[in-house]
């Protein structure tokens, strides 16, 4: 005849323990300690049998006490610009699958360009004590603004974009190389007269995007038939095209500062009648997932989305766990695929 299983007793307070876990799971404190924290130190059959104790007694762990007793609050603070774009989800995507496996949480902001914005942002990350930054900085970030971060002690790495004379972790996309790519694989295929579209942004993404462009029309000894600014933003570069295709001395190519304006750029080629790749060439640059199903498929320069990510996130770590490390910066290379446009 099998043992009568019952139930502890809680402690006086009402509040369930770790010693009332123990008991009903018939193991150590320091064992149920061991599995709140989700060590690797404990055996799979002790680890189910703990938490189904802790099931059982309807436990929260309390991770403010913790985090007060370790000094991490295995949270991660995430900035990005322009939350509305495909990349972004795809780029934190591989953040947090990082991140997850390293047992931290990340809280996703979208500052939208605002420098203010992003400083209120930061300010409530120092305050709930995160353990780190992974930052995307707003058009204006000054050197100023990452140095305070720096100061704070605050583990911070930015990405895709790196604000001018500052000396943190980086990960980026050679958007330089990219745009060269593209352009000289317009080049290759006959088109002399190619326009730039994007390049709204005073950023180093944009910076590195317009010398690439500007160096391989050089190398063939050719000017920009434009250079259109537009935001990342399919409705702007419909009209921005709408109004460009208009003009006597229109571009038979376009290379665009990423997906999204390619994807706008495409809409509006449809309305006007055109057929991308066959009156006019488009390449974009990213390759989010939709661009390889659109109407039709995008040429377009893959940067590794997820992975930039992933390495963004790998860096953050090693800079929480060595904070008097040398600086990494991290250049990953480009690929240009080419589809039907």
């Amino acid at each position: 005849m099998m043992p009568k299983r019952t139930t502890p007793e809680k402690s006086e307070n009402g509040r369930t323990t770790l010693s009332d876990i123990a008991r009903l799971a018939d193991v150590s404190r320091s064992t149920v300690s061991l599995v709140l924290r989700e060590s690797p130190l404990v055996a799979e059959k002790t680890r189910t049998k703990v938490l189904a104790a802790i099931d059982s007694l309807g436990y929260v762990y309390n991770r403010g006490a913790a985090s007060m007793r370790s000094g991490r609050s295995k949270t991660v603070g995430l900035m990005v610009s322009e939350i509305t774009n495909p990349f972004y989800a795809e780029l934190t995507a591989g953040i947090e699958r990082v991140l997850e496996e390293a047992g931290l949480v990340t809280f996703l902001a979208n500052t939208n360009e605002n420098v203010d914005r992003q400083n209120r942002f930061v300010m409530r990350m120092r305050e709930q004590g995160a353990d780190g930054i992974i930052l995307s900085p707003a058009e204006g970030t000054t050197r100023k603004d990452i140095e305070t971060l720096q100061h704070s002690g605050l583990p911070v790495v930015q990405i895709l974009r790196q604000v001018a004379g500052t000396d943190t972790d980086y990960v980026g996309a050679d958007y330089r190389l990219g745009i060269e790519l593209a352009t000289e694989n317009l080049i290759e295929r006959g088109f002399t007269d190619i326009a730039f579209l994007g390049a709204a942004r005073e950023t180093s993404a944009s910076e590195e995007r317009l010398i690439g462009f500007r160096r391989a029309l050089s190398r063939h000894g050719l000017k920009p038939n434009s250079i259109i600014p537009c935001p990342s933003d399919r409705v702007a570069a419909a009209e921005a095209i709408m109004k460009l295709m208009k003009r006597p001395e229109r571009p038979s190519a376009l290379v665009c500062h990423n997906d999204v304006i390619a994807h706008g750029a495409l809409s509006a080629l449809d309305l006007l009648g055109m057929r991308a790749g066959t009156d006019v060439a488009v390449t974009g640059f990213d390759n989010v997932a939709e661009s390889a199903i659109s109407r039709p498929p995008l040429t377009t320069v893959a940067a590794g989305i997820h992975h930039l990510g992933e390495v963004a996130a790998q860096m953050l770590l090693k800079r929480i766990a060595h904070p008097d490390a040398p600086t990494e910066k991290v250049i990953l290379p480009p690929r240009l695929v080419i589809r039907s446009t």
